[in-house]
């Protein structure tokens, strides 16, 4: 994958959460926005997965185990439906991760104009629920997510998961 990424820093000495009211001005260490651009073909879905869970542990993202496990399915389920319906239209993908400081979104760009929905999950059908499962994954988790045109005619998937997990 070809990492396009912006952003800098460490881990914060200590680990420790200092309230927002208390905390230096500017940026965490571990805020950003990273990109990173792919083939659409069936061996970029392990590799997003894999940039994703690199990425938020070099950055030092106060993230759960239970939250990273969330993002890489999301993530998994964004790319493959990306390779498997947006290919023929859009060669390329782009997988986005933005942090905040108390946020993570990834998200998954193509240039195919099909806008699709979650549709309902037919138990007779193997396939077809991908965007179910990220709308169900996101929800418990406490986030949003959409589906949005680009200025180029292409589409954007996205997820933004709250860092600390409600309590629920």
């Amino acid at each position: 994958m070809d990492d396009g990424g912006r952003g800098s820093g460490s881990r914060p000495e200590g680990g420790e959460d200092v309230p927002a009211d208390r905390r230096p001005p500017g940026p965490l260490p571990y805020e950003g926005v990273w990109r990173f651009t792919a083939p659409a073909v069936d061996a970029s879905v392990p590799q997003a997965r894999h940039a994703v869970r690199d990425l938020l542990a070099r950055q030092g993202v106060p993230v759960s185990e239970d939250l990273v496990q969330g993002l890489l399915l999301i993530v998994s389920e964004l790319v493959t439906n990306a390779v498997r319906h947006a290919a023929l239209l859009s060669p390329t993908l782009a997988v986005e991760v933005a942090v905040g400081a108390e946020w993570v979104r990834v998200s998954v760009e193509d240039n195919h104009p099909y806008r699709p929905t979650a549709l309902e999950a037919d138990h007779g059908q193997t396939g077809g629920r991908g965007l179910l499962l990220v709308r169900e994954v996101t929800k418990e988790a406490g986030g949003v997510c959409d589906v949005e045109h680009t200025a180029s005619g292409g589409k954007v998937i996205w997820a933004a998961l709250p860092l600390k997990q409600t309590a629920g």
